[in-house]
């Protein structure tokens, strides 16, 4: 979320909302967000929020153009699929045109559209972002961490895996719906990551940077008779990796353990797996993202050698 002061004499504003986006007005979205971007130094929109941009209509999801004249000069996107919790929305406002009400009138269309049920991101929790929040009656909700630690000279202990288990790269086709009932399964208490759909999966495995040999799977039996003994394997964890290339950064993307199998040491085995192949292809630092109240996994990441680096704020309205 990104704000701007109230709004100055200057061309028409109008403001449409779709189901779908054209490709034009998609790549006119993407350029508008590398544009904030470069000026604020990380993503406006998350990475879901960006693939939800192509492909058509999605359930739930609806896309704000905030435009003066002819030129787009704001976006918010709408996501109202999470049967509990309120809609949950993200908007930005081109840096060249801030300062003109944008942003309150982007907050003001999401507060009317979800019917004053609204939780909204803001990334990096700028200054400007928590002031267009106290403006439209929302309060802090959620602190989400983006922690680092160097790669270089990674010194940590063999990892241990719980009997019967052995780990695995994931296999495009043939372990996704595995991989979709176990992340279901751990993330449960997680409404964005536990509701991954497999078009969801498949927007992933689209993009440039998915390296099936970063996806690192824990099996348990692998038809051997051993593990639980009754001969199948099953997923009971995972971890995968990401490279941003162009940041030459490593992301511990999605860690997860099946609840069955939790305590037992894996997810610190398969953390430090992770760690060490993002360690090999030659990236100088890694990156996580946690929820601040997280503090098991807080505590386990930071004995880690992982440090906070950044914090992404959730506004919500009063409940």
């Amino acid at each position: 979320m990104t704000s701007d002061d109230f709004a100055r004499p200057g061309r028409p504003r109008s403001l449409q909302t779709y189901a779908a986006l054209s490709p034009g007005q998609t790549e006119a979205v993407l350029a508008l967000l590398a544009e904030a971007a470069r000026a604020d130094g990380q993503q406006a929109v998350s990475e879901q929020g960006r693939l939800q941009l192509r492909g058509g209509e999605r359930e739930g999801v609806s896309h704000l153009l905030l435009s003066a004249g002819d030129e787009l000069v704001g976006y918010a996107q709408l996501e109202d699929t999470d049967p509990v919790e309120p809609p949950a929305a993200e908007l930005v406002v081109h840096p060249s045109h801030r300062g003109n009400g944008h942003g309150r009138a982007l907050g003001s269309a999401l507060l009317a559209a979800s019917g004053k049920r609204l939780r909204v991101w803001a990334h990096g929790g700028h200054s400007a972002a928590r002031h267009l929040a106290q403006v439209l009656g929302l309060t802090l909700f959620r602190e989400l961490r983006q922690m680092r630690r160097p790669l270089a000279g990674l010194d940590l202990p063999d990892p241990v895996l719980p009997q019967g288990v052995r780990v695995r790269t994931f296999v495009p086709g043939r372990d996704d719906a595995a991989w979709l009932a176990v992340n279901a399964a751990a993330f449960a208490h997680h409404p964005e990551q536990g509701s991954l759909t497999q078009r969801d999966l498949d927007d992933r495995k689209a993009e440039p940077w998915f390296d099936p040999e970063g996806f690192f799977l824990a099996e348990r039996g692998h038809g051997d008779r051993g593990g639980d003994g009754d001969g199948e394997s099953r997923l009971v964890g995972f971890h995968w990796t990401k490279v941003h290339e162009a940041e030459q950064l490593g992301e511990v993307y999605v860690l997860g353990v099946s609840p069955d199998a939790q305590g037992g040491g894996l997810g610190r085995s398969l953390t430090t797996i992770g760690l060490r192949h993002l360690a090999g292809r030659g990236l100088p630092t890694a990156m996580l993202y946690v929820d601040a109240d997280n503090k098991a996994a807080v505590s386990v990441y930071e004995r880690l050698g992982f440090v906070t680096h950044e914090t992404d704020l959730m506004y919500r309205t009063e409940t």
